[in-house]
């Protein structure tokens, strides 16, 4: 294996929120559609190690605290959940304990809209979003920032990190709901 580390026992990667029949059919993971860059990073250790579904690499930062990782979309999306898996019998010190997550049009504007404590995590930690009316956050910019590690740790370490939004309704979806004919027989354009 080439970068992110191994364990020995390789894990299989089972999807966090789209496993579950419930949230299957109303949530889609959406990360594949951001640019994702990182404070710091060992060589080969990096996003795509965070993002590879393979548990037994990772991400690990290599400077000072807090480490960040940023998520930028190309519009803006709402986003629902945030899924990360760390394990602390693995990556001991390593292993995050305090997380901030900031949302944003840009770097300048960023809010915190969920601050959370992990106590020694082993598999995905699933943190809900919701803005101040607590509805869906819809930002251009997520920010995870690592604060704190686990027995004071310098340099940190995540297995995957998962960005979820609901499913939005196809058009086709939309125009398939009428029941008229006569609306049915206009929803195409020729």
């Amino acid at each position: 294996m080439s970068g992110g580390g191994s364990s020995g026992v390789f894990k299989k990667f089972i999807d966090p929120i789209l496993s579950n029949a419930e949230r299957k059919n109303s949530y889609q993971e959406i990360g594949e559609n951001a640019v994702w860059s990182l404070s710091s990073c060992k060589p080969g250790y990096g996003v795509d190690q965070l993002r590879d579904q393979m548990l037994d690499s990772y991400w690990q930062s290599d400077g000072p605290q807090p480490h960040l990782i940023n998520v930028q979309f190309r519009r803006k999306t709402i986003v629902s959940d945030i899924a990360i898996y760390a394990d602390f019998k693995l990556d001991e010190s390593y292993t995050p304990s305090k997380l901030s997550i900031r949302c944003g049009n840009h770097f300048n504007d960023l809010q915190e809209v969920d601050q959370r404590t992990l106590r020694e995590p082993s598999g995905w930690v699933n943190i809900p979003l919701k803005n101040k009316h607590d509805g869906p956050v819809k930002s251009f910019l997520l920010q995870i920032a690592v604060l704190a590690n686990h027995q004071n740790g310098r340099d940190t370490h995540i297995r995957q990190i998962r960005i979820y939004s609901p499913l939005t309704p196809q058009k086709d979806d939309e125009l398939n709901s009428f029941s008229t004919v006569q609306l049915r027989m206009m929803k195409t354009l020729r």
